[in-house]
């Protein structure tokens, strides 16, 4: 499911909840061949050709932040609320010029902490704020969502599995707060983990998507992919995955049960 483009804010959440290179991959799982439905249309029904499509099924990608955890938005605004700022600074600030600003580059690593915070505080200024960038980084973290976890585990017996995460070099796997936020036990569920901040590259760059279907090994007419945000679901749409914007933890659980035939809660 997703829209044909993306509103300013829909583009800010997801460069705030990130997260090739990845975690070990664990032996894949046999997957079935043929083809897949291209697309579940906005609307959210799925079209006439699903009982076939479920059956071709061979990967399910995932973003994580905003899909597999909850978006920080709430965040984000009792920030602005008690700080007395303007409403949606943070969120405007990382829409303008989203693919060479500050939080697009240090999700690149391409700048270190340090820069990012500088930089972030200029860009917010200039939309009528100053917010320091390393202020914004503690309101990232977001919940699990334990039934979205739920389906993973079941996506995991049957399919290949994938995560492509948009995340900083602070919150990377491995590093004391990327340990609170990519659970161990989630991010085993993966075959493969792309993180943007180790390889230099962000979603919705389309070769991010291309690294994920090649190291799987999978058509990506073959595959779901699960996103928060339009602009992310664009290109992997455009390559021919099925795509599925997530609402909420009830609405992508739908789509996804119609779009693989199973049962996931």
């Amino acid at each position: 499911m997703e829209e044909s483009s993306a509103s300013a804010a829909d583009i800010a959440s997801k460069a705030f909840m990130g997260t090739a290179i990845a975690c070990a991959a664990r032996i894949a799982k046999p997957a079935d061949s043929g083809w897949l439905r291209k697309s579940i249309r906005v609307s959210g029904s799925v079209n006439t050709h699903n009982d076939r499509q479920q059956e071709m099924i061979e990967a399910v990608i995932w973003d994580f932040g905003g899909v597999l955890t909850t978006s920080p938005f709430e965040a984000f605004t009792r920030f602005e609320t008690e700080r007395g700022l303007p409403a949606d600074i943070v969120r405007r600030t990382n829409a303008a010029n989203h693919l060479e600003n500050a939080w697009a580059k240090f999700e690149r690593a391409e700048i270190d902490i340090e820069t990012f915070d500088m930089l972030f505080a200029a860009e917010s200024l200039a939309l009528g704020a100053e917010v320091r960038g390393r202020d914004v980084l503690p309101l990232l973290q977001g919940d699990l969502r334990p039934e979205m976890v739920e389906a993973l585990k079941r996506i995991n017996a049957k399919f290949k599995t994938g995560c492509i995460t948009n995340n900083l070099p602070a919150n990377a796997i491995g590093s004391r707060s990327g340990r609170t936020l990519y659970v161990a036990e989630v991010m085993a569920l993966f075959d493969h983990v792309i993180e943007s901040a180790k390889i230099g590259l962000r979603k919705p760059d389309p070769r991010i998507y291309k690294l994920m279907v090649e190291t799987l090994k999978v058509d990506p007419s073959n595959c779901v992919y699960l996103d928060d945000l339009g602009v992310n679901l664009k290109p992997a749409r455009e390559m021919g995955m099925t795509t599925i914007k997530v609402v909420s933890a009830d609405q992508a659980i739908s789509e996804l049960e119609a779009a693989t035939g199973l049962v996931l809660r």
